[in-house]
């Protein structure tokens, strides 16, 4: 069984997956408005994960015997200044999401709840990957600068991107 604060963190969380999903919608409307078809490819796939992130808490909520109470979900930013822009925010936004999810690791480990802490591990090794990608769109667009020639050939990188199987179903 769950503790009402582990639970209450955990629900939280939700939340907050399901705010990014959200986020990267948006995102993802922004660069098909731009005609940037692999840029909004990109964010779709990644809106999708972030709804799975939300599955996995969700479930686990319940496997332990806990609640999940739904909130409402903030309303996300809509328009940005370039693609530049785009992906700091997300950096920025995978930041704070690291952020809580360690929050969570501790609270897991200030209450004891070794089942929760292992749990979150996999969220740890997630948010790794998910900073490192995020960091690395981020210095390639730095580098493309103003090259129409160079964003397009991002755009076509980021196309590539296909959905992998999810961990959630193996586990």
């Amino acid at each position: 069984m769950l503790k009402e604060s582990i639970a209450k963190a955990l629900n939280q969380q939700i939340n907050a997956e399901l705010y990014s999903a959200y986020l990267y919608q948006s995102m993802a409307a922004y660069f098909e408005d731009k005609s940037l078809a692999g840029f909004a490819n990109w964010m779709d796939l990644q809106a999708e994960e972030e709804m799975a992130h939300a599955r996995k808490i969700y479930d686990f909520v319940n496997e332990r015997g806990g609640r999940v109470i739904l909130e409402g979900i903030e309303k996300p930013k809509s328009s940005w200044e370039s693609q530049l822009d785009v992906f700091k925010e997300s950096l920025a936004h995978e930041e704070k999401i690291t952020a809580m999810i360690n929050d969570l690791v501790s609270l897991a480990a200030a209450e004891k709840d070794y089942a929760t802490h292992s749990f979150l591990q996999w969220f740890v090794d997630e948010q790794v990957e998910e900073e490192d990608t995020v960091g690395e769109i981020v210095d390639k667009l730095e580098l493309i600068g103003d090259s129409t020639q160079g964003l397009f050939m991002m755009d076509d990188k980021l196309a590539a991107r296909v959905t992998e199987p999810s961990t959630t179903d193996t586990e």
